[in-house]
């Protein structure tokens, strides 16, 4: 038996001990209702209980005291260390709040204001012709392109080290917006990047000497920070892991040295304090807080559902404010009841956990007697209706492509796997989710798709009817193309009768044909050949969610740089 076993076993015994010595407390009706309650919080977990398991350290507090904490699970598969609630996690997108509610003290202090164009803060930024504001970083409506994604395709690996220097390489080339600022809603870790730049600006504290001063220690949050060096040594620190191929756990901890978007590293007492401020503000004035809980709005004027770093919305009825976290193998979410003052920390250290489920089965709990109904009750869709929903769909806005198969007797879409629960006629529910796909006859006769989540811009799509490309085709997609925008050069080929695409330290990806000369890949999104007009190829582009028609130009043979070997 390892020594940490050794000691978990000594102090259980111990405490029997006492419990032995000591005149036993008898128990009121209060303390046995808490107990079946913490009891059917200790069942949700059960699946990561285990002591051969990454899992979790759940917190639950009503009208500011703590009802609940535990661990579940290990923190250090190879020390077989225990998670307890003094575990330290990375919470990746739970940090946003935090840098959000850092800007608007300064706003309230009168040192910036949510109007400011940011490039009067970081002028090395394009002019895109259009002003991008600190609110549009803040509300996610600047159109910027995601940050990470332009490391990828500039050659970053996953697990490379990326600096706060990278990213701002990376946001600071883009020629191109995703869309006008304002105009929608797409969430992009890039902006909160640039706002805790902006915070470092206007005050010359770095974003982690800021929120330890005015936030952190004033709240007594005494282990969390803004973890700005990888090579730091914090105590009580989990790993975190993902399965591996063969269904073995594997060390996934992301390599980073910038923060502002995500690098919160905390407890779950510690948010638990920072989820009552929320509701009961200690720390911050109360101007400051309404503009935490106030929805940004569209330039239509339309609520995004999406205030300072946290998301504003209802579950089954109630009110929430609620944010998720996900890197590498972390996975986190904080979700507070502001009405029934209950709050709710679930922070995990695998990359199969879903904390979000985790944390309204724990509402559900505490608060389905107040809750309405669970889901929409289902309704059943023919097979042949199904069929007929099945198809290949194509975003004209974004160049997005998704996919839709009949699987097992039901529709899902392809490369996810969860099933269409029918909700109304041609009307589905991922699973358990709730966002919505809706099927519509368009006046030519073919399906259209519509789909929302949790943004208020619904995603339009319209079905692909273009053919396959001949073989003849595909062997003019091959070559070389550059984009300078990630300073990169990618190379298409044609192997076994499919195109691959490659560049340098990335694995070659398969691009597989939907119609005409757009193509899908599993790590890039939807790749779209472009023409001149005289027909002939003479570019591409790449999209996905969060990054629309990055342009890449074909190269004429001569000035096509030659990829090494293993490249």
């Amino acid at each position: 038996m390892n020594v940490v076993r050794s000691i978990c076993c000594m102090v259980s015994a111990v405490l029997a001990w006492s419990a032995q010595a000591s005149p036993a407390r008898v128990q009121t009706a209060e303390d046995a209702a808490a107990a079946q309650l913490h009891q059917q919080v200790d069942a949700i977990f059960a699946p990561w209980s285990g002591a051969d398991t990454p899992g979790c350290a759940v917190g639950i507090s009503r009208d500011g005291a703590l009802d609940y904490a535990r661990g579940y699970g290990v923190s250090n598969l190879e020390y077989d260390v225990p998670i307890t609630p003094d575990s330290i996690f990375h919470v990746a997108s739970i940090s946003k709040q935090f840098t959000a509610f850092s800007i608007l003290l300064l706003v309230h202090e009168g040192k910036l204001s949510l109007d400011d164009d940011i490039r009067k803060y970081l002028p090395e930024l394009p002019d895109y012709g259009k002003t991008i504001t600190i609110a549009h970083l803040i509300h996610h409506t600047s159109g910027l392109r995601e940050q990470g994604q332009l490391l990828n395709l500039a050659g970053w690996r996953g697990d490379d080290l990326a600096t706060e220097a990278d990213m701002l390489w990376a946001v600071t080339r883009q020629r191109k917006l995703n869309f006008e600022p304002g105009s929608e809603v797409v969430y992009v870790n890039a902006g909160y990047t640039l706002l805790g730049l902006v915070v470092k600006r206007v005050t010359g504290q770095s974003l982690r000497a800021f929120a330890d001063e005015r936030i952190f220690r004033p709240l007594g949050m005494r282990d969390t920070h803004f973890h700005a060096d990888h090579s730091e040594i914090v105590k009580r620190r989990t790993s975190a892991y993902r399965l591996g191929e063969k269904g073995d756990w594997r060390v996934s901890i992301p390599n980073y040295d910038h923060y502002g978007s995500t690098s919160l590293f905390s407890t779950v007492g510690d948010l638990l304090k920072w989820q009552d401020n929320l509701i009961r503000p200690r720390v911050g004035a109360t101007a400051v807080m309404a503009s935490m809980l106030t929805s940004g709005t569209l330039n239509e004027g339309r609520s995004i559902g999406y205030g300072g770093g946290v998301r504003l919305s209802t579950y089954r009825g109630l009110r929430i404010i609620e944010h998720d976290g996900a890197d590498a193998g972390y996975r986190a979410d904080v979700m507070t009841f502001p009405d029934q003052r209950l709050n709710i920390v679930v922070l995990c250290n695998g990359a199969s956990v879903e904390p979000q489920e985790l944390a309204q089965r724990i509402a559900e709990v505490y608060l389905g007697d107040r809750m309405g109904p669970k889901v929409v009750p289902a309704v059943k869709a023919p097979m042949a209706t199904l069929q007929a929903l099945a198809g290949t769909y194509w975003s004209p806005l974004t160049d997005e492509v998704v996919r839709v198969e009949t699987k097992d007797g039901a529709l899902r879409q392809v490369g996810v796997g969860m099933a269409f629960v029918p909700i109304g006629k041609d009307t589905f529910r991922p699973g358990e989710s709730t966002h919505e796909w809706r099927f519509r006859r368009s006046a030519d006769g073919q399906h259209a798709l519509s789909i929302l989540d949790f943004w208020p811009t619904p995603r339009i799509f319209k079905r692909v009817s273009a053919p396959m490309p001949t073989s003849a085709a595909l062997v003019s997609f091959a070559g070389q193309y550059r984009s300078d925008e990630v300073d990169m050069t990618y190379a298409v080929r044609l192997a076994d009768g499919k195109l691959t695409m490659r560049w340098p330290r990335q694995k070659e990806t398969t691009l597989e044909a939907v119609g005409g000369d757009r193509f899908v890949s599993g790590m890039l999104g939807t790749v779209t050949f472009t023409r001149a007009a005289s027909g002939e190829v003479n570019g591409l582009m790449i999209s996905n969610r969060r990054l629309r028609r990055l342009h890449a130009e074909r190269l004429a043979t001569s000035k096509a740089p030659a990829l090494a070997e293993g490249q």
